[in-house]
């Protein structure tokens, strides 16, 4: 049997070895090289000779840590080595916590830390990036970086849509619940660079995306609202789901409504992205993080339930779920065999609670306490639950996530905090707060949904 302060610092360590297996520099650095005088981008090669510039553009959570490695692949002394004379250089936007001086790619602060929402900020460094890509000529190519996070961190609303009635939009979607897939179909079609569009704004050059995914399943068109492909959404589309997940139409802003319909009315021309000079490639996700996670696991000596990385759902019912879960398998007759880790990945939802009650929190805070719930009268004994957003942020907190243990519920117990009561109005961070728990990394500068780890102990 493992002691309790093993089981959560394997709980830990497991967690980490699934984020560091998806750091951005790791996973650029096993698709992109340079070998004499030639750029290798996922198997397919370029003669650095004949570029004039590599402009490197996109945005998300682990933008800086992919700027800073491509900079480092294509420094100026491995370019002059490989008798190249052309220029690199690029825009990326990510969270102002991200932020740091790089020589040829500037880093640009869309948005607050913590704020997933699209802010005046974003729409300036949007607006630079597409000046970037239509400015580029036939010797030209385009390296678009994007990740978790990009869709808020690109905002650049169509004309007659301003950024009160974007932000406005977001909010009720998130609010009301609406998954990744759902916002991300409405912030298309009300945008001059998602969609397919800022490859679209490419008049000349070539383009490759390369792509660290934060959306179950991996599809393109919706990772970052899917900038560089072609648009499977429709208007129609997103007017179903503005209707299904906000009942009081009169939310809605006016001129969103109007531009959608308008939209449906008379739609637009071609929505395809020219598949000869535009090249999409996904470099990492949440079942790399998963995996690397099931190894560690299994080095410790821990028998592996490998859950997948497709969870979805609302997040406290998952916690529930996990600590029943855990539970079972703790008291079950085969308990004997050996301590067991069960490992999952995915993006459940919140349902926010109305309330006038201040309160703080994000789904893996949520996530961590629904399981604290469930195991309050058993104290936990013997197990460790872990819940943490693989970029570092969970909701708008400081914390990644939560871990439980038995010293959590046994602290929660003497300062008299219910779990209940804290769920009851989403105030998840607040409870980890006062009796420990919460889950703290900084920027992870990567991001491929959130990793889920639970120990057992024999």
């Amino acid at each position: 049997m493992k002691n309790p302060q093993t089981l959560t610092e394997h709980a830990r360590l497991i967690w980490q070895a699934g984020v560091d297996a998806v750091d951005s520099g790791r996973l650029l650095k096993d698709v992109v090289y340079v070998s004499g005088h030639r750029l290798t981008i996922g198997g397919a090669s370029v003669d650095l000779r004949q570029l004039s510039r590599i402009v490197v553009v996109g945005a998300g959570k682990a933008g800086a840590g992919m700027a800073e490695t491509l900079e480092g692949i294509l420094s100026v002394e491995v370019l002059r080595s490989a008798d190249a004379t052309c220029e690199l250089l690029g825009w990326v936007n990510v969270p102002a916590n991200c932020v740091r001086p790089l020589p040829r790619i500037r880093l640009h602060a869309a948005r607050p830390a913590g704020v997933n929402e699209p802010m005046a900020e974003g729409i300036e460094g949007s607006q630079r990036i597409l000046e970037l890509v239509r400015s580029l000529e036939e010797s030209d190519l385009c390296l678009v970086v994007l990740s978790g996070g990009g869709s808020a961190l690109l905002p650049a609303p169509v004309d007659g849509i301003s950024l009160k009635d974007k932000q406005t939009i977001t909010q009720l979607l998130m609010h009301g619940g609406a998954t990744i897939n759902e916002l991300n179909c409405v912030r298309k079609q009300l945008s001059q660079i998602k969609g397919g569009r800022l490859a679209r704004a490419m008049a000349s050059g070539r383009m490759v995306t390369l792509i660290i995914s934060d959306v179950i399943g991996d599809p393109l068109d919706v990772i970052a609202s899917g900038p560089t492909v072609a648009d499977s959404s429709t208007p129609a589309d997103a007017l179903a789901i503005l209707s299904r997940i906000i009942s009081d139409e009169t939310q809605i802003p006016t001129s969103i409504l109007k531009f959608l319909n308008q939209q449906v009315a008379e739609p637009a021309g071609n929505s395809e992205v020219s598949s000869d000079r535009v090249r999409s490639m996904v470099i990492g996700n949440n079942d790399v993080a998963v995996r690397a996670a099931a190894v560690k696991a299994e080095e410790f000596g821990y028998r592996v339930v490998d859950q997948g990385s497709g969870l979805a759902g609302v997040a406290a019912e998952s916690g529930r779920e996990l600590a029943e879960n855990c539970l079972s398998i703790r008291d079950s007759e085969n308990a004997e065999s050996g301590p067991v880790c069960v490992i999952s990945g995915g993006e459940p939802v919140v349902h926010l609670a109305e309330t006038d009650l201040p309160r703080k929190g994000g789904r893996n805070q949520e996530l961590v306490l629904a399981a604290c719930q469930t195991l309050w009268d058993d104290g936990a004994e013997r197990l460790a639950i872990l819940s943490g957003g693989t970029d570092g942020e969970d909701g708008p907190t400081d914390a990644a996530g939560a871990i439980l243990d038995a010293s959590v519920i046994e602290e929660a117990k003497r300062l008299g905090l219910l779990p209940s009561e804290f769920l009851a109005i989403n105030n998840s961070y607040e409870f980890f707060d006062r009796a420990g728990g919460l889950l703290k990394t900084g920027p992870t500068h990567t991001n491929v949904m959130d990793l889920r780890v639970a120990v057992i102990g024999s």
